[in-house]
Order: C-alpha cells, then structure tokens, then sequence
C-alpha cells in the first residue's frame, strides 16, 4: 500500500494499533489428536477440557460415569481393521486415570 503525502497535521485522528491477543495454548492443543503406541495397538487421543465436555460417558476403563465438565480423553484406533471411519464411530470416552492405568489384556 502507497504511503501518504499528507503531513501528520495535530489534532488528526490517528490509527490505533492494538497488540494481538494471547493465544491460549491448551484450547489450541485440545483439538489436535496426539499419537500413542501401546502394546494393543496405535491410537489416536485427543484431550476434551472442562469447558467442552457437554455429555455424559461411561468409562470403558472403570465403568463409571463422566459428568459433565470434567476433563477427559478421546481415545480410537489408528489401526483398525475395518478403516478410519469406523475407528471414529468406535471411539470412546476415558477418565485420564482409566486410560494412563489401562492393562492391555491378551
């Protein structure tokens, strides 16, 4: 964009610049799926916050509820196979505990 030739004359109203707003990380983050590798296969875990857990889930580690606004993971397979959207109707919903403390069973 061409400068002006207009003088900066006093009392001219001036543009306001702002600085740009704090990015929060961990709401970024959120949304990006994290690759894991366990024992029973490859996942994809994706973190839900406080702020977006809307509905109530029952654990498949321990078989209890999440409430909602309470932290907690997204969790499918990245190797299933029937294909990737099954893996996605298939997902389920962990409390962090259940998930980190999971045994893998075989």
């Amino acid at each position: 964009m061409p400068r002006s030739n207009r003088p900066n004359r006093p009392g001219s109203p001036r543009p306001k610049w702002t600085a740009p707003a704090e990015i929060d990380l961990e709401r970024a983050r959120a949304g990006i799926p994290l690759h894991e590798s366990a024992p029973d296969g490859e996942w994809s875990v994706r973190r839900i916050t406080e702020r977006n857990a809307a509905k109530t889930y029952t654990c498949p580690g321990c078989n209890s509820s999440i409430v909602p606004g309470l932290a907690h993971l997204v969790v499918w397979r990245e190797d299933s196979f029937f294909g990737h959207e099954a893996a996605l109707a298939d997902r389920r919903h962990w409390h962090v505990r259940c998930w980190q403390t999971r045994s893998f069973r075989y």
